[in-house]
């Protein structure tokens, strides 16, 4: 058996997967990716042993461009922006995933909602046993919590119903992506479908986060099955120059934002804030870039790095809340304080406040003050305790339940 694993995004979105292939192949089940062939990624991928399989085209440039053209763009044209992005995905999706599912008896679709269109597509039209995946609880229908608002498509003021907020998430997603999903089954001689939420989520959803940082509360509006998050052991030992540093003085402060195109004045605040408390810093430079204020020696600037190794050894991680860099300070057991941005983010960042083991950002522009109360409450003494504590909660099991699970269930 092969299964094809498809996702369209940052390091986020294609780490749990090259986690997820490993797994599958220890048991017995060909694996393949499906991601942006960016070298980052690929280089993942060939560290995880696991064959890339490109996407329609790498991501760092075109996430870039989609930010800087939806940054000052009214909430209309940001829909606009999305719907139109969604046709060209869709369509060149389907054809990478279409070389990408040579062989393959299954698809995974994880990421971007039109590529797991794109996804849902192929397997149809090749007669492939299909199932989405997702990393946070956020974007499952449930009465337990509200749907994701989109630009352009603001939810009713003052309606608590979240059954009859999530009827209006169908809605809203046929407005943005149905043109471009029925669109490409009108190329293909397709009917077209009513609902393309339910279309592309299909049933079950394979939730791929840890039960403790992001619980699931059973729903009758879909089939969910929380496995807990894939995450890709690494062994690889820090640089000499970090390692050196780290060893020079007391635990410092890691600052980064992945994939987010934060401003630089972010990681100026961060340093600054930091400094004032007299701890020195760890600064990842990320898709944004950041650079430290000065050239003082007590802060580090990085490139990509084993968190993993990383995390165990620094005072406090300050970052944007992707799923991925939560998880891995939550393991480590390192307070966090989450700048969230975009997506999901502002979910982790409320489940790091509501658990004890960091402080969540108010607000995504990050200045000296904010940052320096948000590290006061993250240093307080009861809070590295209890994120020390948690960390032994966290299961590390994710992907090896998910192949079991997806084994058994592709047969």
């Amino acid at each position: 058996m092969r299964i094809l694993l498809s996702t369209y995004g940052s390091r986020g979105d294609v780490e749990p997967l090259a986690a997820l292939g490993a797994a599958l192949e220890a048991h017995g089940v060909q694996a393949r990716v499906s991601a942006p062939a960016d070298a980052e990624f690929a280089a993942l991928l060939a560290r995880a042993g696991v064959p890339l399989a490109p996407a329609f085209a790498p991501v760092r440039e075109w996430a870039k461009e989609m930010i800087n053209r939806s940054r000052s763009a009214s909430p209309e044209d940001r829909a606009r922006l999305i719907s139109g992005q969604a046709a060209e995905i869709v369509a060149r999706q389907y054809e990478a995933l279409s070389a990408a599912a040579e062989d393959c008896d299954a698809v995974v679709a994880f990421g971007l909602f039109p590529s797991c269109a794109a996804a849902r597509l192929v397997a149809e039209q090749r007669g492939m046993r299909y199932t989405l995946g997702t990393f946070c609880p956020i974007w499952l229908p449930s009465q337990h919590n509200r749907p994701h608002e989109y630009p352009g498509h603001p939810l009713p003021a003052g309606v608590t119903d979240n059954r009859l907020l999530w009827d209006i998430d169908i809605r809203t997603k046929n407005a943005l992506f149905g043109e471009a999903i029925n669109g490409h089954r009108a190329s293909l001689g397709l009917p077209p479908v009513q609902n393309v939420r339910d279309y592309v989520y299909g049933n079950s959803v394979l939730l791929a986060c840890d039960p403790t940082l992001g619980p699931w509360q059973p729903s009758d509006l879909i089939d969910a099955v929380q496995t807990g998050a894939f995450i890709l052991p690494d062994e690889r030992p820090l640089p000499d120059g970090l390692e050196a540093f780290l060893n020079e003085g007391s635990p410092p402060v890691y600052v980064g934002f992945g994939s987010i195109s934060v401003a630089s004045e972010a990681g100026h605040a961060a340093v600054n804030a930091i400094r004032a408390k007299g701890l020195r810093t760890v600064l990842a430079q990320g898709w944004a870039e950041l650079a430290s204020v000065d050239d003082g020696d007590d802060c580090f600037a990085i490139g990509e790095v084993n968190q993993q190794a990383l995390f165990g050894r620094v005072a406090a991680v300050i970052h944007h809340g992707g799923a991925g860099t939560t998880i891995a300070a939550a393991r480590a057991g390192a307070p966090q304080v989450v700048v969230p941005q975009i997506g999901d983010q502002p979910y982790w960042a409320r489940r790091v406040a509501e658990l004890g083991i960091g402080a969540a950002h108010d607000g995504a522009v990050p200045t000296v003050a904010s940052l320096s109360a948000a590290l006061e409450m993250a240093l307080a003494p009861k809070v590295p305790a209890r994120a020390r504590a948690l960390a032994g909660k966290i299961r590390a099991t994710g992907a090896d339940v998910a192949a079991k699970w997806l084994a058994d269930r592709m047969r």
